[in-house]
């Protein structure tokens, strides 16, 4: 078993951010891992690479998500995971946190 220090990290650079919302692009080179984290906001993902992606539990299991160009899902806030790139190739989504903010007028 391969230790998290000798787990390529994916890169994220922040695209947007202002007080309702953060938006993200994740850039996941072949075997390349988030690192364990919680998710503070709810969420939006959209693919922009067609492919599968392994999402690593806090109970030890390991899910596949099959992501879809284009295909958006939603998340609420507290999801926590470790997320992967299972593939031979590099591996692209945006994600659109939604902050609390108060609505106007």
């Amino acid at each position: 078993m391969r230790r998290m220090s000798d787990i390529p990290r994916a890169v994220s650079t922040i695209k947007i951010e202002n007080a309702r919302v953060r938006v993200v692009e994740w850039r996941f080179a072949p075997g390349a891992a988030t690192g364990w984290h919680r998710h503070a906001y709810d969420y939006v993902v959209v693919p922009i690479t067609t492919g599968p992606l392994a999402l690593h539990g806090t109970d030890g299991a390991v899910t596949t998500a099959p992501l879809v160009t284009g295909e958006p899902y939603f998340r609420t806030a507290g999801v926590e995971h470790d997320v992967r790139n299972p593939n031979a190739t590099e591996f692209v989504f945006v994600e659109v946190e939604l902050k609390d903010a108060p609505l106007s007028g």
